[in-house]
């Protein structure tokens, strides 16, 4: 696959990559993750049905159903982060307050970045108008020697690709 200029696109492959997560336009990463699902956004269709009318040639005409599909509305899904839990309280906060109700206040521009194995930032995206829905920590178990993982539900209301 080519670009525009002549260079070569990179198919990216999800294993070999790392997401770094940053509030409010920061330049560095506040937090990195493993994990993220649920990153969509989609347009609805609107179907017109408009009744054209048709000669059928003995003088009589007939209404033929003509239907013409538009874009409507976009709708971004909620993404759901994952990483190994650490000592740091920033989501937990986040989410507190806005349970606290000052939700208006906690609405942030959220860039979330791709980077590979070289740390290089391949792809961001900025998500507008970010708040946390869900936050959540794995069962714990103190006989389990997995690590202890750490997810936070973010919804926003709209993306844009910015590299």
């Amino acid at each position: 696959m080519v670009q525009a200029g002549g260079q070569n696109s990179e198919i990216l492959t999800a294993h070999r990559f790392y997401l770094g997560l940053a509030l409010d336009g920061q330049k560095e990463s506040e937090a990195y993750f493993l994990e993220c699902q649920g990153f969509t956004r989609t347009q609805d269709v609107i179907e017109i049905c408009e009744v054209t009318s048709q000669s059928l040639g003995n003088g009589q005409s007939k209404g033929l159903p003509v239907r013409t599909k538009i874009p409507g509305n976009v709708k971004s899904g909620n993404i759901t982060l994952r990483r190994g839990m650490t000592n740091s309280v920033d989501f937990w906060n986040w989410f507190d307050k806005v349970q606290a109700g000052q939700w208006a206040k906690q609405r942030k521009l959220v860039s979330l970045s791709i980077y590979n194995q070289a740390s290089v930032e391949v792809a961001r995206f900025e998500l507008a108008g970010a708040w946390p829905t869900r936050y959540k920590i794995a069962d714990v178990n103190a006989r389990s020697t997995e690590i202890e993982i750490e997810e936070v539900e973010v919804a926003f209301e709209e993306f844009k690709r910015v590299k």
